[in-house]
């Protein structure tokens, strides 16, 4: 491993050490997964040992965000009211547009969060902007994981049907919950981008918002089509 890429897996490995036993020793992919500003600040490593590191976290991280978005539009609440839809499809559709959500927010989120930074006067790169978006929906996807769980458990067979025991209180108390995750990785992209960037807290949440606004903008056009 290059000199650079070496120094900066040691100082991930350092930081760990505030977590983990002293004898435990992490490889770079796993390093990727500890807490957030450290991630952050290694996104301006741009040694390809160190881009490898990070493709396998962010491939799970953005599909699995992609699958918890999808389940929590309208067209999920009720999917399998269809007649041509069971549990096992209902999996298979998750997955494959989850997919799909998940890699195109990926791209388009990463253009304008490109957008925001240029426009405040950053000099990165698309692929550290995308990638600031993918470390940034990590909460996203950890609600996939901590509230369907959960969801199924309280309503059982009612989960992704018209009525039922999840009407009302239940489903409005789940979408708050989900919400909460969605702002909660919208606070850890203002906090990657000021950390990845070196910046100040007025430009970090000049460039956000200058990276929503686009994205608002985006959504305005295709609407009126």
């Amino acid at each position: 491993m290059p000199a650079a890429a070496q120094s900066h897996v040691d100082t991930l490995l350092l930081v760990a050490s505030e977590s983990v036993d002293a004898g435990t020793e992490l490889s770079p992919s796993r390093a990727w997964w500890l807490s957030p500003r450290p991630v952050f600040f290694a996104l301006r490593e741009d040694d390809d040992d160190d881009v490898a590191a990070r493709s396998e976290p962010l491939l799970l991280v953005i599909w699995m965000a992609g699958i918890a978005a999808v389940l929590a539009t309208p067209t999920a609440a009720d999917i399998l009211d269809q007649p041509d839809y069971d549990t096992i499809l209902l999996a298979i559709w998750a997955f494959i547009a989850g997919g799909l959500y998940g890699f195109v927010g990926y791209f388009v989120f990463g253009l304008a969060l490109l957008f925001g930074v240029r426009l405040l006067g950053s000099l990165g790169d698309f692929r550290r902007a995308r990638q600031t978006i993918g470390f940034a929906l990590v909460p996203l996807a950890a609600s996939l994981v901590l509230l369907l769980p959960l969801r199924l458990a309280l309503y059982g067979g009612d989960t992704f049907r018209a009525g039922g025991s999840d009407e009302g209180g239940g489903e409005n108390a789940f979408l708050v919950l989900q919400l909460a995750f969605a702002v909660w990785s919208l606070v850890l992209l203002v906090i990657g981008v000021r950390v990845v960037h070196g910046w100040e807290w007025p430009r970090t949440l000049g460039a956000v918002a200058a990276a929503i606004a686009l994205l608002a903008a985006i959504v305005g056009v295709f609407a009126m089509i």
